[in-house]
């Protein structure tokens, strides 16, 4: 799947959301993860909010990435 710009973006992070790990959602899209990274950075800075919590061990969807990702993931199927 080649998804590039905002949709890009999108199928980025519902993607994270859904591995939880950047680096498992880059396998499964085909990205490297610093691309993977850098999507996920400019979806969050054009929207002004961190979309993604991440910590050492996980990363899962912040109190205002979960709507974002229940919208994301009906647009996406």
């Amino acid at each position: 799947m080649d998804f590039n710009g905002r949709s890009g973006e999108m199928v980025v992070f519902a993607t994270v959301a859904e591995e939880g790990s950047l680096s498992a959602a880059a396998r499964r899209l085909d990205l490297s993860p610093a691309v993977a990274s850098r999507r996920l950075a400019r979806l969050e800075d054009r929207l002004g909010v961190r979309l993604i919590e991440r910590t050492s061990r996980r990363l899962a969807p912040t109190e205002a990435g979960r709507p974002v990702y229940d919208r994301a993931a009906q647009l996406l199927e």
